[in-house]
Formats: structure tokens, sequence, C-alpha cells
């Protein structure tokens, strides 16, 4: 119930449409059973010419009605009957018309608001999220899951409220008729009810495993997309294409599960309807042949039951629905309910500038608790100006280090300060946008070269995005593109090398010209040939800027006033080049077996 009262919670905002859609749907409801009580005792009436007679006490009203019916002749009632019929059918369709578009329309709203509240959630999610979930997932919940919320405000919720209500007037009408008889039929509901409870619990863990399952394959499907050419180049194409027959074979049983069960509904609540049948045969055939009930109101009976049995089986088809609906709804609130566990302060404080250093004292961290520490007893001084390279061996905490500067993560213990500011006090603006980052996979959008340099510079002039370009020495290469600055570079910049990616992100850096330069091995996974034509790139970039560079050049090495050696998240050593090759016995090691032999 809980869970159903929070997937209601996304219908905020639409309170005065949804009560208006709920008013057409009630009178959408009334006029379906005023058309049929109205049509079948008039048209007996018409056709045998024999009073309309209903045993049952009626209100005042009705029975005034069945008198004066009962005093028109035949012949002017069929003629006043189809104008009738057809202005209840025209005023009914215009009511039908306006619930059915309102409840579309609020569900298309709703899922306009939840898709946006999820993107939102998402963005302000810390990156330690995001090592835990997989991008297809999250894909999934903004897409099907989402789609899946749509179907039940659109349909489940309209028949949540329509069903029950036309259930309700022809109970009233059967009721009205024959009350011993209803009674009878009434207690066969139960033979519908008790299936629909043990097929809807079935339903929703069904939904559960097929959205996870739906998840899988959204996963794998931006994986082997993103990554074809590594498919390629390691000729794993059968081995993709198998895993994914085999995840869409596994979605594909877990719907027809699905299927049966819904199906299953139909054959109950038919064998159920043919019962309620015979049964009033056999309780009013007989007063309409001892002449105490008229065929039009016998059929006026049947067919009400038979209209209370149809809302019934639609109940289960809402049911399916809704089990769906609330196991998306979990996934949805899964992400929805989750909290950045990097959060700024209330009344942050703005930095001005950068002016004299970054320390970093006692810092430790880990990413979890059962993983231990990454970084320990961390004690490190970057003065304003001063290029630092950090070295080490792989899993030494290097990324780690430089991603806690710009607060991507928070220190398990100890502060970093900036400028004598913890970072924890600064607001993410002000501390982010005096860094710059070139890491070594160069992040592009599916947008035009121009777009892709300015990201999140806004208003830049184009000779200002052309001097960047010049600078990063990529305005050759993009001179000679069909479009030149606004030529769209394809999803991940599909369509450039990993050299042309690259100047295209010191571009970017360049033009938001930032005090501090992080550089993440931006030239580790080139050729020689970019290799060279962006380290001279970044060379420029560093220029009067504070950098800190995790290197694999020894040309960065040799020109850093400091350089740090980690080694399992501790500083094992701390000075210049030459001062290292003789106090560090892993710079040293270093330097032999990875520096020398680069052959500069």
């Amino acid at each position: 119930m809980k869970n159903y009262l929070r997937l209601l919670k996304f219908l905020k905002g639409h309170h005065s449409r949804f009560g208006v859609a709920i008013i057409f749907i009630i009178l959408s409801s009334m006029f379906e059973g005023v058309q049929l009580s109205f049509m079948l005792p008039v048209v007996d009436r018409i056709f045998t010419n024999k009073p309309i007679i209903i045993p049952n006490k009626v209100p005042v009203f009705v029975m005034e009605l069945v008198n004066r019916l009962n005093n028109i002749p035949p012949q002017t009632l069929f003629w006043l009957i189809p104008t009738w019929f057809m202005l209840l059918f025209a005023i009914k369709q215009v009511v039908l018309f306006w619930s059915d578009y309102l409840m579309n329309d609020i569900a298309q709203a709703v899922m306009r608001d939840v898709r946006c509240r999820l993107f939102e959630r998402i963005q302000t999610l810390s990156l330690d999220y995001f090592s835990r979930k997989r991008t297809g997932e999250l894909v999934s919940r903004i897409t099907n899951d989402v789609s899946t919320i749509e179907n039940a405000i659109s349909y489940a919720v309209t028949d949540l409220f329509k069903q029950p209500f036309l259930i309700m007037v022809f109970l009233i009408i059967s009721f009205t008729i024959n009350t011993k008889g209803t009674l009878i039929v009434f207690l066969m509901f139960p033979l519908i009810g008790w299936p629909m409870a043990l097929i809807g619990k079935k339903l929703r863990k069904i939904a559960k495993n097929t959205q996870e399952k739906m998840a899988d394959i959204n996963s794998h499907l931006m994986e082997t997309i993103s990554g074809v050419r590594i498919l390629k180049a390691f000729g794993t194409e059968k081995y993709e294409i198998e895993r994914f027959r085999q995840q869409n074979f596994d979605f594909y049983k877990l719907r027809m599960k699905s299927i049966r069960n819904l199906i299953l509904m139909g054959p109950i609540t038919e064998i159920v309807g043919a019962l309620c049948g015979v049964a009033i045969v056999w309780i009013l055939g007989k007063e309409v042949l001892k002449g105490d009930l008229s065929f039009g109101v016998f059929m006026l009976f049947f067919a009400s039951i038979l209209q209370v049995i149809r809302p019934i089986k639609r109940m289960a088809n809402v049911m399916t629905i809704i089990q769906q609906a609330l196991a998306a709804n979990v996934r949805i609130y899964d992400v929805l309910d989750t909290k950045p566990t990097v959060v700024e302060q209330t009344n942050p404080v703005e930095l001005d500038g950068f002016k004299d250093k970054i320390v970093l004292e006692g810092v430790s961290f880990h990413y979890d608790t059962e993983s231990g520490n990454v970084l320990r007893d961390i004690n490190l001084e970057i003065k304003k100006g001063d290029l630092v390279a950090i070295v080490g061996p792989t899993g030494s905490g290097k990324s780690t280090l430089v991603n806690l500067v710009p607060r991507f993560y928070d220190v398990t213990r100890g502060r970093i300060l900036f400028d004598g500011i913890d970072v924890k006090d600064a607001s993410f603006k002000s501390l982010r946008g005096k860094v710059g980052i070139v890491t070594q996979e160069a992040i592009l959008f599916n947008d035009s070269v121009k777009n892709n340099i300015t990201y999140g510079t806004f208003d830049v002039p184009i000779e200002k995005i052309q001097e960047a370009a010049q600078m990063a020495y990529a305005e050759n290469f993009i001179q000679k593109m069909p479009k030149g600055f606004d030529t769209v570079v394809g999803d991940r910049g599909f369509r450039l090398s990993g050299g042309e990616k690259q100047r295209l992100t010191i571009a970017r850096a360049i033009i938001k010209n930032p005090p501090i330069l992080i550089l993440d091995e931006a030239t580790s996974q080139l050729d020689s040939e970019s290799e060279k034509y962006v380290q001279e790139a970044l060379d420029k970039l560093m220029l009067g800027r504070t950098v800190i560079a995790i290197a694999h050049r020894l040309s960065t090495i040799m020109k850093a006033d400091k350089i740090i050696v980690l080694e399992h998240g501790k500083i094992v050593g701390e000075g210049r080049h030459d001062e290292l090759l003789f106090s560090c016995p892993l710079y040293r090691r270093l330097y032999e077996t990875q520096f020398r032999t680069s052959g500069e």
C-alpha cells in the first residue's frame, strides 16, 4: 500500500485536471448504465407491445417513468427512441473523449516530470554512485520504467476509478430489478477474486524480474555499441551476439510467463460469467414465463450482470499494469531516494581566485569500508605555479588523489585546504570552476566541434574558439572537416582519432582558462605522432598555471617542481627527479623500467 501511495505522489501538481478527469469518468459510467437501462425495456415495449414490468419496489421517479413509457403507443416510441438514443450516445462519447484525453495528458505530464526528476537526481549524485551502477541500468529506469508508470496512470488509474463505478451502477440496476437473483449471482464473484489475487501476486514478482532483465539488455547494448571497436579488434562479435541472444531469450521467457498468467484470467472470468448466465435463466426465466417480469427487463437484468463481469475482467488487466508499475516504482524511487555523499554546505564560501597553495593534511580515503583505504595519511603542499607530478604503480591511488582536489569525493579523514579554506566549505561552482581536467579518456558529446570546445562556457566569440583550437593544434584538422567548427563529431567523438579528440578537450580547457590544471595521463593512449601534437598543446596549456599531472612521460617528470611517488596509497617519495633517483628505490625502479624504456 505504501508503494502504491508513493506511485500516486507522481500526480502532485496535476490534482485539478485529475479531479476533472475523474468527474468525466464517473459521468461516462453513469451514461453507460442509463443507456442500457433505457434501451432494452423500451425496445421490448416497441416490438412486443407489452408493458414494461418490474417486480421489485423501485423509486417513485422510476415507476412514473415506466408508467409514462407504458402509456406511449409503440409506433410513437419507434420514432422517438432513435433520437433519444443518439443524443445519449453523443453525450457519452464527448464525455469519454475528455476523460481519456485528460488522463493521457496527465500521464504524459507525469512521464515528463518523472524523467526530469530522475535526470536531475542523477546529475546531483556523487561519483561513487556511478561506480556501483551500470549506465544501461540507469538509462532503463529513465526510459523503460517511466513508460511503465505511464501505462499505470493513463489506463490503470482510469480503470481503477471507472470499472468499480461501473460495477456499482450495474449492481444498483440489477438489485433494483431482482434483489434475490442479484445476491445469488453475487456469491459467485469470489470465484474470480481469489484467482485474481494469486495471479496478481505472481505478476508483481515477474514484473520486477522483467524490468531488471531489460536493464541488463540496455546495459549490454550500451557497452557493445560504445565498445564496437574493441569487439571487432578482438573478434568477439559472435560471443556478444550469443550473450545478447541469451539475455533476450530470458526476457522473452519472463514476458511469456507474465502473458500466460494474464491470459489465464480470461477463461476464469468467462467460466464464472457463463455460470452467472445459467443462474439468471434459472432464477428469472420462470418469472418471464409467468408474466411477472417483462422480457425487456429480464434482458436488462441479464445484461447488467454481464456488465458487472466485464469490469471485473478489466480489473484483472488493471492489476497487471499496476503490479508492473509498482515494481518500476521501486526502481525509480531507488534513484530518487539516493542522497549524494558529497554535498554542498548551506551557505558555502565563494572562492575568489587562487592565490597561494593547496594543502592536503593527513588525508585518507576509501570508496567503501569493505575495500579498505585507497589513500593513507597523505600530507602534501602544492604551491601556486608549481608543476607537481604524481607517479606510482597501477592501483597506487594516483587518480583517486587528483579527484579529491575538485571534491569529486570527500576525504574519509583529514582535510584539503584551498588557500586555507577547507574545500568542504567552498561552493562547488567556485571550486570546480578553478580546476581544469584533461583525462586519458577524451569525453566528447554528439554535438558540433564548436559546442564541444565551449562546453560549460557560454557566449564565447568565434575568434576565441579559433584561438583556443590553434593553441591546441586542432585548427588544421577542424578546417578539413565538412562544416569546420559546425561539424558534428558523432557519439563520443566517434568520427575523430584519439589525438584529435584529446586536442579538442585541451581546447575546451583553454577556453575555460582555469588557474589549476589536472592532467590524468592525458597522452597515455595515443600513438607517437598524436602524442607529439597533444604534448605540445599541453605545454602551452600548462604555461602560467598550477599543474597536477599523473605522468608517464619523462619530459613531464623532468620539468616537475615536485614529484610525488605513491605506493599502496601512501607517499613513499617526494622531491625532484635527481633527488628521488637516489632517495626513493621505487622511483628509481619505475624510472629504469618505464621511463628509460620509452627511449626519451
